[in-house]
């Protein structure tokens, strides 16, 4: 929680701020930009934090026509990330096209400012996955979010492991010393799934319980949204279904429900496929979080939050299912789990 005097824990290389300093700042640099935001009309009614955002900073704002929106401004450290803020912008105006995603008003170029539109829901939490009528009602905005055109950019967890992997090395910052002992094994992941690889669709690439919002509709039914596309890019869909298990913990069954529900039918490939993304998810993100901890302006402990997904990583790398599942993932056979 942010306090009015306390100096926010900031990474290594960052000078600490008051929260109130902070939130003082972003305010002139989103009112300093307003000439390239038509949408937000000055002076701001309101101006108030959001949580969440580990690598920019959230505010719901009222424009001076009561126009009621978010306010995302960047980290200067989230170049270091691969975060194309151009991208993220033309990747989420296409994904508000799908309908899954908040409307973007406005994007300063180069300032690293957007506002979207505010979505008046309920932000999910990881327990809220684990129910069977909220994944099917996840995989179909999924589907829909997949079904969208084509977005602008790419993501593929490999080559972004070895991007934030030589970023770290070249810059000496910490990361869990067994760590590169695991490379091999990824490697031989990546040539498993290469084997029958699943056709690339536009993917949120992040979809982590914090990033799902449920607006209750007049009709008295309920919109899912998708939110915050900061690393959004065609990729395979079985990554999507896996980082979802993966960022909510969710069981080897549930994962199972979220395949079957996506895809139509049970598979026993696919489900594997979605298994070892979600295992390279977390052996990937840590590295992530190396970066953030080193780097960031954000209060947030990312080194803890890395040790943890690197815990995950290393279990499910000495898994004995390991064998299996790239056994799995190499075969054409469709056939439910268990048969």
């Amino acid at each position: 929680m942010l306090t009015a005097e306390r100096p926010l824990a900031v990474g290594a290389g960052a000078a600490a701020v008051t929260p109130s300093a902070r939130v003082a700042a972003d305010r002139a640099r989103l009112e300093s930009a307003s000439p390239l935001l038509p949408a937000i009309t000055l002076p701001l009614q309101e101006f108030e934090p959001l949580p969440g955002g580990l690598t920019n900073r959230n505010y719901r704002i009222v424009a001076a026509d009561s126009t009621v929106a978010v306010a995302r401004i960047s980290s200067d450290s989230s170049a270091q990330l691969a975060i194309d803020r151009d991208a993220e912008f033309r990747n989420a105006c296409i994904a508000a096209e799908s309908g899954v995603a908040p409307q973007v008003l406005g994007y300063a170029v180069g300032l690293g400012i957007s506002v979207v539109e505010w979505i008046d829901g309920r932000t999910f939490e990881p327990a809220d996955l684990d129910d069977s009528e909220t994944l099917v009602r996840l995989a179909a905005a999924c589907r829909r979010l997949h079904a969208s055109e084509p977005f602008v950019t790419d993501f593929d967890m490999f080559e972004i492991l070895h991007r934030y992997l030589d970023i770290v090395q070249r810059n000496g910052y910490r990361i869990p010393a067994s760590y590169t002992e695991y490379l091999p094994l990824a490697a031989r992941i990546e040539a498993a799934l290469a084997v029958h690889p699943e056709p690339v669709v536009p993917c949120h690439n992040d979809l982590l319980a914090a990033n799902l919002m449920s607006e209750d509709l007049p009709d008295g039914g309920q919109q899912l949204w998708l939110i915050d596309y900061e690393y959004a890019g065609n990729n395979d869909p079985c990554f999507e279904l896996g980082n979802i298990a993966s960022e909510s913990h969710l069981s080897v069954d549930r994962l199972d429900e979220l395949v079957a529900a996506y895809f139509g039918a049970p598979s026993r490939a696919r489900s594997a496929r979605a298994r070892l993304y979600a295992l390279m998810s977390n052996y990937g993100w840590t590295l992530w979080a190396a970066i953030q901890d080193s780097v960031s302006d954000v209060d947030f402990d990312f080194w803890a939050w890395g040790l943890e997904k690197y815990d995950r990583a290393e279990a499910a790398f000495a898994s004995a299912d390991l064998s299996e599942l790239i056994n799995d993932v190499q075969q054409l056979n469709e056939s439910p789990r268990g048969s």
